[in-house]
């Protein structure tokens, strides 16, 4: 069996954000965020703990992702969606947030597990690619019509 110890060693030297939300009504509190957490966000766990971790969107929360993220917390289920959050200082980034939920001995379920990486790169990739994309079918239709 793992010690306390070496665990927070672990968490403390991941590459990835890890929160720790307890449930708490309809809102899930946050109760632990490693220091990659404070690396991505620019959120000093101190300053965020019994928090929902809503204040990431910063207001926009009209994502579909999020939806995907409410139905899983929802029906208890584990998921990962990309999102939009902000950092503390306003800057957005992309969120491969991946959640878990936790149950107790009495299979209630009493804390959720995220995890965050940034996934800015990869969007942003993804998203100039569909552009070049967009932009050759657009060539390719000009050039028929030239030719037609």
């Amino acid at each position: 069996m793992i010690n306390a110890k070496l665990l927070q060693m672990v968490i403390n030297a991941s590459n990835d954000g890890i929160v720790v939300a307890e449930q708490e009504g309809e809102d899930n509190i946050l109760i632990y965020a490693n220091p990659a957490f404070e690396r991505l966000t620019g959120y000093q766990a101190q300053d965020i703990l019994y928090q929902d971790c809503r204040f990431l969107q910063a207001g926009d929360r009209q994502q579909e992702g999020l939806n995907a993220i409410r139905d899983a917390v929802i029906h208890n289920r584990p998921c990962r969606q990309i999102i939009r959050n902000y950092r503390k200082d306003g800057s957005l980034f992309w969120n491969e947030l991946s959640i878990t939920p936790v149950f107790n001995e009495a299979d209630q379920l009493t804390y959720y597990i995220g995890i965050q990486k940034d996934a800015t790169a990869q969007v942003e990739a993804n998203q100039r690619v569909s552009e070049l994309e967009q932009e050759v079918a657009n060539l390719r239709a000009e050039l028929a019509s030239l030719k037609g």
